[in-house]
């Protein structure tokens, strides 16, 4: 187990290397925290200790997956925001020119089990 002065002195780092990595993934998991309270509580990434824990643990990355669609107003090609409405009453609205990649995270991020 990480000491919590060798977890400071790592979450600090601008660049962790591998062995850093572990003192961190190590301490979240040890921690009994959700991910978000301890990247809260170490001021760290969130998103960088999940993607240090999926290389740790040799996981490859999801396969891209499509998620069922409906057009619910096909004459409003205008332009506007499109409303995404997820599983679970979540909305996400997306204005024009967002870039895929970045609305790829967002639906991970608000459902991490459901590969985009």
């Amino acid at each position: 187990m990480a000491s919590k002065g060798r977890m400071a002195e790592v979450a600090v780092r601008r660049y962790w290397r591998e062995r850093d990595a572990r003192v961190v993934v190590e301490a979240w998991r040890t921690s009994g925290e959700s991910l978000r309270e301890f990247a809260r509580r170490h001021r760290v990434d969130r998103r960088r200790v999940a993607r240090w824990a999926g290389r740790l643990d040799g996981s490859e990355p999801a396969p891209v997956h499509f998620h069922p669609v409906r057009v619910a107003d096909p004459e409003r090609g205008d332009g506007r925001a499109i409303e995404i409405h997820l599983v679970g009453g979540r909305h996400v609205r997306v204005p024009p020119g967002f870039p895929p990649e970045d609305l790829r995270r967002v639906l991970t991020m608000l459902d991490p089990r459901t590969p985009c």
